[in-house]
């Protein structure tokens, strides 16, 4: 069972920002910037094209709504989005908020950000998910 299972589960806690009977969205714990979410499928499978067509066609629509979210709460040319999966082997997109490509740098410095800032960025965004 992957760590995004277990959240998945609710066995782990995550600051979530929306989530539906395919898919779970929730802020990365290490983060590039502040604002990158990670948009799970719940089916635990590791590689993003082994998705069934239907799942892998619905991720981006899932995600389209946070990345706006996203461009809202921060200052950003745009919502940039990844795909790496090398971290850990449960499909993941990583949503961005970027002024550069070099901004989805993922060799660079992670952050660490207390919980306090944490959830402060959780209800940053999901004010935004509304507009």
């Amino acid at each position: 069972m992957s760590i995004f299972s277990k959240i998945i589960a609710g066995e782990l806690p995550a600051y979530t920002i929306a989530e539906d009977e395919n898919f779970i969205a929730f802020l990365d714990i290490a983060p590039l910037v502040k604002g990158h979410v990670l948009v799970v499928p719940k089916t635990e499978i590791d590689k993003v094209f082994d998705l069934p067509d239907d799942i892998l066609a619905k991720i981006l629509v899932f995600a389209k709504p946070i990345g706006k979210a996203i461009e809202k709460s921060f200052a950003c040319n745009r919502c940039g989005i990844s795909v790496v999966g090398i971290e850990v082997p449960h499909t993941h997109v990583h949503l961005i908020p970027i002024n550069t490509a070099n901004d989805l740098n993922f060799t660079r410095p992670k952050l660490k950000l207390e919980a306090d800032e944490m959830k402060s960025i959780q209800q940053k965004i999901r004010s935004h998910l509304a507009t």
